[in-house]
C-alpha cells in the first residue's frame, strides 16, 4: 500500500503542460491552474513573450519553449508532464497549408504524449457539425485535430465551443468594434445563424473541471453557455449593455466570409486573417447537441448579457495595468489581460503631460492631492465653471460637490464630477469622472523623485464609446492640450517650484 500510495504522489507531483500559454485561453488558464496549487509548465514558441506575465516567476510554473511542428522540442516540453492541455491552432486565414501544420502539430503531441507516458490529453475544439458540407475549412482542422487524439494512444478530453465571450478574445473584440462603430450595418445572412456563446468563465471552469473529473476521460463533450443566440441577437444585446442607440441591421446575401473580413478588417482594428475564420465559422449553426457536460462538472453558466457587462466594465480596467500585478492576483477573465493583442478591450485614447519641478516630491504632492478644492483646477477657472454648469444641465453631478477635506483625498470620495479611484501618497492619483460624456475618463497623476526634483506626470485617458465618443475626443482634443498643460505650469506655481523641463508630450500606452 505504501508503494502505491508514493508512486501515486509522484504521480500528483509532475506538472501539467499548458500549450499556447501566450493564447487568449491559455494565457488565462496558467494562472488559474497556479491558484489551484498545481505545478505548471507554460509553452510558448517564443518564452520572451511571457516576461511581463504577473504569474512568469511564480515558483510552481516553469517557461519553455516549444514549436509543436518541431519534434525535438515537443519532446522536450512534455518531458515528465502528466497531463497535456491542447490549445493550439491557427487563425491565419492566408497562411498557406494550415490545415497540414495542424495536422502534423497534432500527430507530434499525440506520438511525444504516448512515448512520455502523459495520462491524458485535454483538447479544446470547435463547435459544428463535422459533417456538414458548408463547415470552414479552419473548423474542419479543428475537428481532424479532435480525431488525431481520439485514434491515439493516450486518453484525450475534448471540449467543443463556439464563440467564446470575453474581452480580449477575436470573436468578442469584433463584436465590440462593429458596434461601437456602426450604427448601420450591412451584414451577411450568417447574422440570423444559431450560435450558442460561451463565456471565458465558463470555458475556464470546464478546462479545470475535466482535469478534476475523472469521469471526462475519454469523452467528448459540447460546450457552450444557457442560451442559443444569433450574432444579431448579440449586436442588439451588447449596443443595450454600452448605452448606444438602437443598431439597425440589414443582412444581404452577396457578401462572402471573404468580402466579410475585409469589411471587418477595414471597419475594425481585427485583422482580417483573423475576421476570415471566425466569420466562416458563423455561417453554419454551432448550437450544443448534448449537455452531459453540465451533469459531470456542474458551472452556474454566465448568461451572454451578464458576460458583455462585465467586459464591458472599461473603467476598472483602465485604471490598473494588467501587466503589473502581484503573481497572485486574479483579475475576472472577461476582463482584458496581460498580453492580449493589441486591438482587445476597445477604443482607448489618451494624451500625457510631463513636467520637471525644482522641488521636493511632498511638496509638489501636496499640491496635487489639493486639486479641485480652493485652488481649483490649477488655471482655466472658467472653462471649468463652464463644463461643471453643462454637465449639471445635462443631468451630471456638475461642481457642486464640495471635496471632504481641503488637503487631502480618501479613496472613493466622490467630488465635482470626479470619484478618487486611487490614492498611493506620493506616488499616484487616480481621478474617474462622473460627468456626462460618450465615454469613460481617468486622470492620472503620478510623480517621480529626480536627484532631489520632481517628475510629474499627467495623463488622460478616456475610453470611447460609439462614433460620438471619437468625435468629442478629436474635437475637443487642442483644448484638452491646453488645459492639462495650463494645470501643470499651475501646479508648479502653487508649489513654488521652479520648472526645470516642460511641460512636454509624452508617448502614452494605449
Amino acid at each position: 500500500m505504501n508503494a502505491k500510495s508514493n508512486n501515486d504522489a509522484d504521480v500528483e507531483s509532475r506538472p501539467i503542460l499548458v500549450t499556447g500559454a501566450t493564447g487568449y485561453v491559455g494565457g488565462r488558464l496558467v494562472p488559474l491552474l497556479l491558484a489551484k496549487g498545481y505545478r505548471v509548465r507554460a509553452s510558448a514558441r517564443n518564452p520572451r513573450r511571457l516576461e511581463n506575465r504577473p504569474w512568469y516567476g511564480h515558483t510552481n510554473v516553469e517557461i519553455v519553449a516549444m514549436d509543436a511542428l518541431d519534434l525535438a522540442s515537443v519532446e522536450q516540453a512534455v518531458d515528465g508532464c502528466r497531463v497535456v492541455y491542447y490549445l493550439i491552432h491557427s487563425m491565419i486565414a492566408g497562411k498557406q497549408g494550415f490545415a497540414d501544420a495542424d495536422r502534423t502539430a497534432a500527430l507530434n503531441m499525440a506520438a511525444v504524449s504516448s512515448a512520455r507516458k502523459v495520462q491524458r490529453i485535454i483538447y479544446l475544439g470547435g463547435l459544428g457539425d463535422a459533417d456538414h458540407p458548408d463547415l470552414s475549412k479552419h473548423l474542419r482542422s479543428r475537428h481532424e485535430v479532435e480525431t488525431i487524439f481520439r485514434d491515439g494512444a493516450v486518453p484525450v478530453t475534448c471540449l467543443r465551443a463556439a464563440m467564446i465571450l470575453g474581452s480580449g478574445s477575436a470573436s468578442f473584440e469584433m463584436l465590440r468594434y462593429l458596434v461601437d462603430r456602426l450604427p448601420v450595418m450591412i451584414t451577411p445572412r450568417w447574422v440570423s445563424t444559431p450560435c450558442q456563446p460561451i463565456a471565458i468563465t465558463d470555458v475556464l471552469g470546464y478546462l479545470c473541471g475535466c482535469l478534476e473529473s475523472p469521469g471526462t476521460i475519454g469523452e467528448t463533450f459540447d460546450i457552450g453557455g444557457p442560451e442559443v443566440l444569433s450574432y444579431r441577437d448579440l449586436i442588439h444585446a451588447y449596443a443595450d449593455i454600452a448605452g448606444l442607440m438602437p443598431r439597425i441591421i440589414f443582412p444581404v446575401p452577396v457578401l462572402t466570409p471573404k468580402l466579410s473580413s475585409l469589411w471587418i478588417h477595414l471597419v475594425t482594428p481585427v485583422p482580417s486573417i483573423i475576421a476570415r475564420p471566425l466569420a466562416e465559422g458563423l455561417s453554419i449553426p454551432v448550437v450544443c447537441r448534448d449537455n452531459r457536460i453540465r451533469d459531470i462538472v456542474p458551472l452556474t453558466l454566465q448568461p451572454a448579457e451578464e458576460t458583455i457587462r462585465i467586459a464591458l466594465d472599461r473603467q476598472p480596467q483602465a485604471e490598473q495595468d494588467a501587466c503589473d500585478l502581484t503573481e497572485d492576483t486574479l483579475l475576472p477573465p472577461e476582463w482584458t489581460a496581460c498580453g492580449d493583442a493589441d486591438y482587445a478591450g476597445g477604443t482607448t485614447l489618451s494624451m500625457g503631460f510631463r513636467i520637471l519641478l525644482a522641488a521636493d516630491i511632498d511638496k509638489v504632492w501636496q499640491t496635487v492631492e489639493a486639486i479641485g478644492g480652493k485652488q481649483g483646477y490649477y488655471g482655466n477657472r472658467l472653462l471649468w465653471l463652464a463644463r461643471g454648469a453643462l454637465d449639471t444641465f445635462i443631468g451630471g453631478p456638475g461642481l457642486k460637490k464640495s471635496r471632504r477635506h481641503a488637503r487631502h483625498l480618501d479613496v472613493d470620495e466622490h467630488f465635482h464630477f470626479w470619484r478618487v479611484s486611487q490614492v498611493h501618497h506620493p506616488r499616484r492619483l487616480v481621478l474617474e469622472s462622473r460627468m456626462k460624456a460618450p465615454g469613460g475618463a481617468l486622470m492620472v497623476f503620478q510623480l517621480s523623485p529626480r536627484s532631489g526634483h520632481t517628475e510629474l506626470v499627467l495623463q488622460s485617458v478616456f475610453l470611447s464609446r460609439g462614433l460620438f465618443g471619437l468625435g468629442y475626443w478629436y474635437g475637443l482634443y487642442p483644448v484638452h492640450q491646453w488645459v492639462f498643460r495650463d494645470m501643470l505650469k499651475g501646479i508648479a506655481r502653487q508649489s513654488e517650484a521652479k520648472i526645470l523641463l516642460g511641460p512636454e508630450t509624452i508617448p502614452v500606452e494605449r
